[in-house]
Order: C-alpha cells, then structure tokens, then sequence
C-alpha cells in the first residue's frame, strides 16, 4: 500500500500562542508542521525542510515577510507564501504579489479562514508541480526529438504555409549543401540552391494538394555531387486542431544503393522501359549519359519498338524534366499543315487563319520536342528545321519576325535517314544535325530473353485495367511468344495478350486465348513442338505420375511436357500433392 505524503507547513510567528493555534489547526487536518519564531530560523528551516507552504508574519524581528518572500525566490523552491498582517498597505501588498506572496489572511485570523486558505494554497501548489512536471516531460521529450532529427541519416526539412524554412536537419544540410543558418526563416523557393530543387517542386505540390508525395529516385544534378539519387517524401503538417500548417520532406539519399545495384544485377526496366537483356542495359547507359546533354538524338528502329518511351526517357531523366515535353507525329499532316503546327501563325496568314496560333516549338521552350516520322517531312520544311536547329529561332507562318526558342529536339524514324540521304530524298546537313548521336532500338525477336518480363509486365497492367486476377501465362504460351517474329515488335506483343486478357476467365493464359495468327504460326513453323501430346489428358497425367512413383519431373519427361504444366494440371483438377 502506497502512502500519500503529508504536506509539510511552515509557520512563522513570533507570538507563541498564536503558533500553537494555528499548528494545533493545521495537525488535525492531517499536516505535517513546523515553526520558527524568527526570520533567521525560518530561513535555515525553509533551506533544510523544503516546506511545500509557509504561513508567515508579516513583521519578523528586524525583518519583514518582504524580506522572506526574496529570500524563498533566491533559494528557488516552489512554496506558495502565505502573509498574517494586522494592517495591510497598498504598498506591502503590492511588493508581496510582485515577489510570490500566494494570499493575505488578516488577523484575528479565524480557523475556517486558515483552513480554506491553507487548502486552496496547497492545491495551487499540487497544480503548479504538476504544471512544472509537464513542462520538464515536454523539454525532454522535445529534447529526444531533437536528437532523433539531428541524427537521422535521411535528411529533414520543413517549411509553413508560405514555404518558409522553419527548421532542417544537419543530413539535409550534408545531402542537399545548405547551410541551416543561412536558410531559416527564409521562403525556400527564393533559394538559389547548387541543384535543379526537385525538393522544391515536391513541397509546393504537397502544399498545395495537402497530401503525402513520395517520388521515385530522382538525380539532383548538384553540381558539386554528380549523379546523386535521391527519393523524396513529402507530408503535410497538421497543429493540434488538426489544421493545416505547412509540410516537411524527407530526402534519402540513394546514391549509394544505386551504384550498387547498377553494378551487382542488371535492370529490369528504366524510366518505363522493359527488358533486362545485354542490349537493353546498353540503352539504358547510354539514356543515363544523354540524359542532361542538350544534343540532338535520333532515335531509330522498327516500328512498334518503344522510340517514344526513349524520348520520354531522355527528357524525364534530364533537367529538363519539369519543362514541357511536346510531341509531333510528322507523318499525320499536310506539309503546309505541319508548319504552321511546327512553327505557329499569325491572323490572316492563310484562309482559316481567324487568330494568332502558337506552334509546337513555342509551347516546348526551354523544353524538349519530339518530331517523330522525321523521314517524311518535304524539303523545304527540313530547310526550316535546319535553321532552327543552327540558329534556334524560326518565323510564324504569315510573320517574318524571328522567335527565339531553347529546345532539345529529339527525332524518331522507323526508316533509313541515310539511306534517304542517298536517294535525296532528305538533306545530308539536316540529318546529320539530328544524328549526333542516334539511338538504334533492337527488335524484339532479338531479344527474346526479355519476353518472360515483358509478359509479367503488360500482366499486371492489364489486371489492374480490366480488374482480373490473373497469374500469368503457361510455359507453352511462353514458348510460342519466344519462337514468334513479332514483325510489329513490343506494340504487337501488348496488343496480343491485351486480346488473351480479354478471353480468359481461369488464373492462367493459354495457348487457346492466344490469337489464331499467333497460334497458327506456331503449328507452321514448329509443329513438333506445339503438337506434343495435343490430346493430353488429367489421366495420362495422373497414369504417367503412376508409373514414375510420383516424380513429376519423370512423369514430365514421359509425357513430353514442362514439369510446371503437371503442377499447374493437377492444381486446376483440385488434386493435392
């Protein structure tokens, strides 16, 4: 059983009889007492006793309660005061508030007087340690906050309402090469930092939209730290009414692990690219190397190949990626048409001209353009398009003002440039400004390795488009698509299982989902292969695990098949190992 501790009371009083009434009062009320008659007792009892009250004279001797109530302050403890006066001034009265004095009790002081204002100053006292052990578990929980935030590997920043700094970590300072100092108080977005301030754009979107952001990994291009990744997590803040004021990032930087992985396994995908054999992980070093390069790319291979997504990449992956990415398909328009789309008009330029247009390098200034079907466009535009390449400026149709534009033009083909260049069907200087360097994209049937990845890829797109729960594909399946040409490449292949998506209704595709061409060349092409047991049976299964004892793989074997496609049978017919 725990005991509650008795209040200790000091009283202070010269008269005795009056001491002993009020100890005599305050012990049946259950207090611990002590008293003193004279200042200098009291104060060695207040040093020694700590009392958690005292009842005091004003007149003490030679001293007074003003002189004890700066004594209790100098020595520093928590004891509410208590002051006995016969007259009280304005004067006394005010210097005691000024110095703690709790309360006043007037003699004759009355029992019921003493007892009420004993009990209220006790109280107050109770509150106050309370309210001082509060503040001393706020501190030091602000304390362990504090050294947690400095700490931390990840660095930390955060900014109110107006994008303000309000407080930074020494990793952020590390990571992002800003000093705390010289940034506090300031607007972050008035920041001129060392780097292209990804971390900005992701608090103003999370100021704005008051929700959590985290991006992929992203390159700082800083400028005294090359190629250094880092993922970005921004979160709104909230105060106690659960109003909103204000957000804080979260950089880790990645730059490490990064290294590592490019070093230790291949990639699987980059900037939504597929494909982890030997000639994809060359595009994608080759992409990391263009990426904040402003030369012109061209970008070549059959159709159906991904150039797009390696424009996409190459203007994502670059500094340029906040800027506007506008493309043009040169192939879709009338030569006179695709000018004005190209280079923009003015009112009146030709008939149907009923106001000013912006042209497509306008819109992508400072931006990135990418002019696919390059090899169709007629002379006398490559003429134009080479002026804007060597000199960046260009003029309206109907105008002969010069517009100046910063824009990276990348060009896509599914022809032969060079071979049109000898056939003079297109400018050699034009082509060779666009092919500074050219990017020359493989075919899929030459790298069949990434068929497996591209399947599991377009499977999980197409189960979340057409909300399916569907495995996978069947081995067989896998080998029909890895023995299949593919003549309109990965664009082709997508629209393939987009169709056995849309056929099938069990956990797995199937040969029967695939469309017939697909299927049919198979049989033409490879009919040993697609015609292995084409009448296969649960039963010649089930009688092959029979004679093999249960080994699937010599059942497999027997019967001419993947082992996989026994598991798969049996699961299929609810038949448990």
């Amino acid at each position: 059983m725990i005991l509650k501790r008795k209040n200790k009371i000091l009283i202070i009083e010269d008269e005795e009889i009056l001491r002993f009434t009020f100890k005599s009062f305050l012990l049946k009320e259950g207090h611990e007492v002590i008293t003193a008659i004279d200042y200098s007792s009291a104060v060695k009892l207040i040093s020694e006793s700590e009392p958690d009250l005292i009842i005091a004279d004003i007149i003490l001797g030679g001293n007074t309660g003003i002189d004890l109530l700066r004594k209790v302050k100098e020595i520093g403890i928590q004891c509410p005061v208590i002051m006995i006066t016969g007259q009280p001034t304005v004067a006394t009265a005010s210097e005691s508030v000024r110095l703690g004095a709790y309360d006043y009790l007037s003699k004759p002081v009355e029992k019921y007087e003493l007892i009420k204002i004993t009990t209220r100053a006790l109280q107050y006292r109770s509150m106050m340690e309370a309210k001082d052990q509060m503040e001393k578990e706020k501190e030091k929980y602000r304390s362990e906050l504090d050294t947690i935030f400095r700490s931390v590997q990840e660095g930390i920043v955060t900014v109110d309402a107006q994008m303000n700094v309000t407080k930074m970590n020494t990793a952020f300072e590390r990571i992002c090469g800003m000093a705390g100092k010289n940034i506090i108080g300031r607007r972050l977005s008035d920041i001129a930092g060392p780097c292209h301030q990804a971390c900005r754009h992701v608090l103003e979107e999370v100021l704005q939209s008051q929700k959590k952001i985290k991006t992929s990994r992203v390159e700082c291009k800083h400028l005294d730290k090359k190629n250094q990744i880092v993922v970005l997590t921004g979160s709104p803040l909230r105060d106690r009414e659960n109003n909103f004021s204000g957000a804080a990032l979260v950089v880790r930087d990645m730059t490490r692990e990064t290294d590592l992985e490019n070093q230790l396994k291949p990639r699987h995908k980059f900037m939504g690219i597929i494909g982890r054999s030997k000639k994809m992980q060359e595009l994608y070093s080759l992409l990391e190397d263009l990426a904040d390069s402003p030369v012109t790319v061209l970008i070549t291979g059959e159709s159906g190949t991904g150039k797009e997504l390696v424009a996409e990449a190459l203007h994502y992956g670059g500094s340029r990626a906040q800027k506007p990415f506008v493309k043009v398909n040169c192939s879709a328009l009338a030569d006179s048409l695709l000018e004005s789309e190209l280079f923009g008009h003015i009112k009146g330029a030709f008939t149907g001209a009923v106001k000013n247009q912006l042209g497509r390098f306008e819109m992508a200034d400072n931006g990135s353009i990418l002019l696919d079907e390059i090899g169709d466009i007629s002379p006398g535009l490559q003429l134009k398009l080479l002026r804007v390449i060597q000199e960046k400026e260009f003029e309206r149709v109907g105008e002969s003002i010069p517009v100046k534009v910063d824009v990276r033009i990348i060009s896509s083909t599914n022809q032969s440039l060079k071979e049109l260049v000898q056939k003079k069907k297109f400018r050699a200087d034009l082509y060779y400004r666009l092919k500074v360097v050219e990017i020359n994209l493989p075919p899929l049937r030459e790298r069949i390795g990434d068929i497996p990845l591209l399947t599991g890829h377009f499977c999980k797109l197409f189960n979340k488009r057409f909300n399916k729960d569907i495995d996978g594909v069947s081995d067989d399946v896998i080998q029909i698509l890895s023995n299949y040409p593919w003549p309109g490449n990965v664009r082709e292949m997508e629209h393939v299982l987009e169709h056995a998506f849309m056929l099938c209704h069990m956990n797995f595709i199937t040969v029967d989902h695939l469309p017939l061409e697909i299927s049919a060349y198979q049989n033409k092409f490879f009919p040993s292969s697609s015609n292995k047991n084409p009448a296969l049976d649960i039963k010649d299964i089930l009688h092959a695990l029979e004679k093999t004892d249960g080994n699937k793989a010599k059942a497999a074997r027997l019967l001419g098949i993947n082992r996989k496609t026994i598991y798969r049978r049996l699961i299929l017919h609810g038949i448990e190992d």
